[in-house]
């Protein structure tokens, strides 16, 4: 439960928003809004504000509604997602999202950029989604969303699979993408599931290790690991965000960059109003 703290801050930046809880506090936008891009300096001149094609992506994240349910104030459907498919395309959710994580973590007194993580994935229904998966173990038909945060819960990175791919090959990925973008990342936490020999191999590079954390022996039902428990929390941020409880997206690059919205959003806020 919240502490009564915890409820006078939030009570103070819903005073703050302009309509809806998912809108930008003045400060908030005062961050992000550096990251936008420039105007054309030829053709027709710009119409729509930045402010609100990234207040109507956020309220669309976060009730779950669809591009065309979107409030009319927002202006009109088809423009909110022709823009929200161009900064897709430039990675500028992705951009916010790194950036607020690094000043997050200075904020919280650690370095700007972590050096051990840990992994695990997500199994989601994925009803339109281009290519599904069936994941047996989960009994789920849709994707997967693998996903590697810091030892507080950040997210570092994610990649989407059909459900029908094994946490071992999907984690692959992550390795090969985490060493680009967040290079001092030496150490990653994972589970039994990750004990696989081509991923060992795969993380055999210098000064790389991927310890695996086991249950307990004889341990029977529900059990918190150690470092993996923030990973659950992560998850838990995620599905705040209804848009993200199933995975509606068709194509994979717009269901990622709706989670680096949510999360963004997340770490943007905390960041503004400390």
């Amino acid at each position: 439960m919240w502490t009564p703290e915890q409820r006078g801050r939030m009570a103070r930046i819903t005073r703050k928003t302009k309509r809806y809880p998912s809108d930008m506090t003045e400060e908030e936008w005062e961050r992000i809004a550096p990251l936008m891009p420039e105007p054309g300096r030829t053709g027709r001149p710009r119409e729509i504000e930045f402010r609100e094609v990234i207040n109507a992506v956020r309220y669309l994240v976060r009730s779950g509604c669809g591009w065309r349910m979107l409030p009319i104030h927002f202006g009109h459907w088809r423009t909110v997602y022709g823009w929200f498919r161009e900064l897709a395309r430039r990675f500028l959710f992705q951009t916010i999202h790194d950036v607020e994580l690094m000043l997050d973590r200075e904020r919280s007194g650690r370095e700007a950029s972590p050096s051990t993580g840990v992994i695990d994935s997500q199994s989601i229904k994925a009803p339109h989604a281009k290519t599904r998966g069936y994941d047996a173990g989960k009994k789920i038909v849709g994707r997967k969303r693998h996903i590697a945060v810091d030892t507080d819960g950040r997210l570092l990175m994610v990649n989407l699979t059909p459900a029908d791919i094994s946490d071992s090959a999907g984690a692959q990925m992550i390795l090969d993408a985490i060493r680009k973008r967040w290079p001092w990342v030496k150490h990653l936490f994972a589970d039994s599931a990750y004990d696989r020999l081509q991923l060992m191999d795969k993380a055999a590079y210098p000064d790389f290790v991927v310890e695996v954390i086991r249950r307990r022996d004889g341990a029977k039902g529900f059990e918190v690991l150690p470092r993996r428990w923030v990973l659950e929390r992560t998850f838990g941020w995620m599905t705040r965000w209804r848009r993200l409880v199933r995975d509606y997206e068709r194509r994979i690059d717009v269901s990622q960059a709706m989670i680096f919205v949510a999360m963004g959003a997340n770490l943007t806020r905390r960041n503004a109003h400390p």
